[in-house]
């Protein structure tokens, strides 16, 4: 989904839009707080994504299993392999 089409984020009663193009919906499946870094697990459409974030980030947003989240990706390159 792109940036455009993602309309705006809530953000402690402000809209914010946003300039990424990958905008993933999702609703969160696990949340495992490490000693400075949170991983948290997103289902979407039965894909996991995994993102690695402070673990201030995840108290402030207060992520826990069950609610639903977006996974923001912005990237200036993508990289395809093959074997």
């Amino acid at each position: 989904m792109y940036a455009r089409q993602y309309e705006q984020h809530r953000n402690g009663g402000r809209s914010v839009k946003l300039s990424a193009r990958n905008i993933l919906k999702g609703t969160i499946t696990e949340v495992r707080k490490g000693q400075t870094t949170t991983h948290v697990e997103l289902d979407i459409g039965g894909k996991i994504v995994t993102s690695a974030i402070t673990n201030e980030a995840a108290d402030e947003l207060k992520l826990a299993k069950g609610k639903p989240a977006a996974a923001v990706i912005k990237a200036s390159d993508v990289m395809i392999g093959i074997d």
